[in-house]
């Protein structure tokens, strides 16, 4: 029994194998089937398919390339120059909405000046380009935007950084070309020091190709060489790779902000000089009084003093009254860039008729002061130009000591007309009062005196000295 039970088990376990291995075979034979199926109809089928895929990406490419080239010059037929000056602000140019790329609105940072920089997200991406080196007529130059993949035929790409800088009044004046350039160096400082490959200069939207020697000098000490472009390879568009624009000067700028773009000013021009003024608040005399500065600083032509050694004996009598105070007279026109940047950085205070010399007050240290004269008229019909040295005073930190109008001289002959009398007294000549000029001396004198008493320390003296420039 056990015998038959032992074969009867065996017999069911050959069975099951049998049965397993007929199943494998069977799966087995069945891939194969499938694989050569799969290379006897689907290769070339494959084969036949990619084959045509790849004549259509090819069709596709060649299209596509079509395609592209046709919107590229869509877009240079679509860049559209439109005039410089705009007409239609010619009332509100220097009050409200300017006249100079009249469609494009400035960025406007809080107490920073205000600018257009291209390109920019405001520009969605595209380039600044300009067309016309018109120098009267601001109507026939022109500006445009581009991307720079559809710049318009023929225009040529500046590379770099361009300062676009476009002032109602011009950029050879000291006083106006300051206020015109200055806001590029506020700039910079807040953009990693960048420095312009080129300047291009506008004046009602004509072209300008000049800057003046005393402003380009101050640039340089900043930037280092100044270009100024021309366009002068032909009569086709100028498209920049970068720039920033200023048609605004300094208005909306904080008061700490120029105070800062000042001391950067002062402090490049007397490095660009090599005027080190270490120690210039500490200077005392022989017997240990300290040391006060003071400058006539004269003019030739309009308004000069009409008896300038009257005027200097006054101040001269003044000045000896007060140990250690030392009188020097100076003519601003003989006096190259780096020697009024010398003069005036040894001057504690600057009397001086009103005049574009007057800028150089910005070399002095701050908190020195500022003495002012005016010819007869300038009170009346001047209006509120004629504050603009008490302005930079104010900004560049200096203390304006007040202003003497002379009261006496020839009437204007058509006093209702303001502009007119204005022009009849502009360029007169100034005189003096002995009385009142000895006493705002004697006062002014006194208080510089008193300050530099009370400069207790060499920290102190120099507190607004750098040894090194921001930028």
């Amino acid at each position: 029994m056990k015998m038959e039970h032992h074969l009867k088990s065996c017999t069911r376990n050959k069975n099951k194998m049998s049965t397993i291995k007929f199943i494998s075979i069977f799966l087995f034979t069945l891939f194969l089937v499938v694989i050569l199926f799969h290379i006897q109809y689907s290769s070339p089928f494959d084969f036949s398919l990619s084959a045509r895929s790849q004549r259509q990406i090819f069709l596709s490419q060649e299209n596509y390339s079509v395609v592209i080239e046709s919107m590229t010059a869509k877009l240079k037929d679509s860049v559209t120059f439109l005039p410089l000056k705009d007409l239609r602000f010619r009332e509100t140019a220097t009050t409200g909405h300017t006249w100079f790329m009249s469609s494009l609105n400035d960025t406007h940072k809080e107490n920073e000046a205000e600018h257009l920089y291209f390109p920019s997200k405001a520009s969605k991406g595209r380039l600044l380009c300009f067309k016309g080196r018109d120098t009267k007529d601001g109507t026939k130059n022109t500006y445009a935007l581009a991307w720079r993949e559809s710049l318009p035929d023929s225009a040529v790409l500046l590379e770099g950084l361009t300062f676009v800088s476009d002032t109602y009044f011009d950029h050879t004046n000291l006083w106006h070309g300051l206020c015109a350039v200055a806001p590029f160096v506020r700039w910079s400082t807040k953009n990693e020091c960048l420095k312009p490959t080129r300047w291009v200069l506008f004046h009602w939207g004509e072209l300008r190709l000049k800057m003046g020697s005393w402003i380009q000098q101050l640039m340089q000490a900043n930037f280092g060489e100044v270009k100024l472009e021309g366009f002068d390879r032909g009569d086709v568009p100028y498209c920049f790779e970068k720039a920033v624009v200023m048609r605004h000067e300094i208005s909306k700028m904080g008061q700490e902000n120029k105070l800062k773009m000042f001391d950067l000013l002062r402090c490049k021009a007397r490095s660009y000089c090599g005027i080190n003024p270490a120690g210039k608040g500490r200077e005392i005399n022989e017997r240990g009084v300290s040391i006060i500065r003071l400058t006539l600083l004269m003019r030739r032509g309009s308004r000069t003093f009409k008896n300038a050694t009257i005027v200097t004996d006054i101040f001269a009598k003044e000045c000896a009254r007060v140990e250690g105070c030392i009188l020097h007279v100076v003519q601003s026109e003989d006096l190259s860039f780096c020697d009024q940047v010398k003069v005036l950085t040894n001057t504690d205070i600057v009397a001086s008729p009103v005049g574009a010399q007057l800028t150089n007050m910005l070399f002095m240290d701050r908190e020195s002061s500022v003495m002012q004269f005016y010819p007869k008229g300038w009170l009346e019909y001047a209006g509120s130009g004629q504050y603009a040295y008490h302005w930079m005073a104010n900004q560049s930190g200096m203390k304006h000591q007040g202003a003497w109008w002379d009261p006496i001289g020839e009437e204007c002959p058509s006093p209702q007309d303001q502009w007119q009398c204005f022009s009849f007294h502009k360029d007169g000549m100034v005189g003096h009062n002995e009385t009142h000029f000895a006493e705002w001396a004697r006062r002014v004198i006194d208080q510089v005196r008193l300050i530099k008493m009370e400069q207790a320390s060499a920290d102190q003296a120099n507190k607004h000295d750098s040894k090194t420039c921001l930028c």
